[in-house]
């Protein structure tokens, strides 16, 4: 009786055992699944990754530097491409970012200079007896300006635009009432740097403004 009495506990004993490391293995199971859930992009992620041409490695690298430092010092627009340029792990990485950024910079300068042209193009469309630039509303040198020593003008102009033209000269003249002038030329070819000297001359900036950039 007492052998029996055993046997029927070792019987009894051996399904729990079996129970509790069943249980353990599915546990380990979720943890590994969970792990590779955090891993995985959703289809958002993929498209956005696809949209910068990022691999999904890149993209998932990407959201793992955003968590650290570079998220908590970046503004929040900061893109892809500049997050894992400035983290480069090589020369490599480091060139293929600058030419991916250098050549979505290009396409949404050419994108913005498109639409300013249709902008100009409207504005003469639909107000064809008013000027685009009012320059009687600058102020003059013999009245108080509201320009400041302090002041750096940003003045956008285009080639072959009298209202622009006379607006610059107005402005030239009053260069030391200001820190300096950015000046910003549409319509001209990006990296056409005769046709940006030829413009600068034949509009009397002086190359010692460039130099010392006072006009930039």
């Amino acid at each position: 009786m007492k052998l029996a009495s055993l046997i029927l506990a070792l019987v009894i004993s051996v399904p729990a055992f079996a129970v509790e490391v069943s249980g353990t293995q599915v546990k380990e199971s979720d943890n590994s699944v969970s792990a590779t859930d955090e891993n995985t992009l959703t289809s958002s992620e993929r498209a956005r990754s696809r949209l910068w041409e990022l691999s999904e490695t890149e993209w998932r690298r990407y959201k793992q530097l955003m968590q650290g430092i570079r998220g908590s010092i970046s503004p929040s627009t900061i893109s892809p491409i500049e997050v894992l340029g400035i983290h480069a792990r090589d020369q490599g990485e480091r060139r293929r970012y600058a030419e991916l950024w250098t050549r979505a910079m290009r396409e949404d300068v050419s994108r913005i200079l498109a639409f300013q042209r249709a902008y100009d193009e409207a504005g003469k469309r639909l107000y064809p007896n008013e000027q685009l630039i009012d320059i009687d509303r600058l102020p003059r040198a013999d009245k108080t300006s509201s320009l400041q020593p302090g002041d750096r003008v940003l003045f956008f102009t285009r080639p072959n635009c009298h209202a622009c033209d006379a607006l610059l000269g107005k402005l030239l003249k009053r260069i030391d009432a200001v820190t300096g002038i950015d000046i910003y030329i549409a319509g001209v070819k990006s990296g056409d740097d005769q046709a940006v000297r030829d413009w600068a001359a034949s509009h009397s900036i002086k190359p010692e403004w460039v130099r010392s950039r006072r006009v930039y």
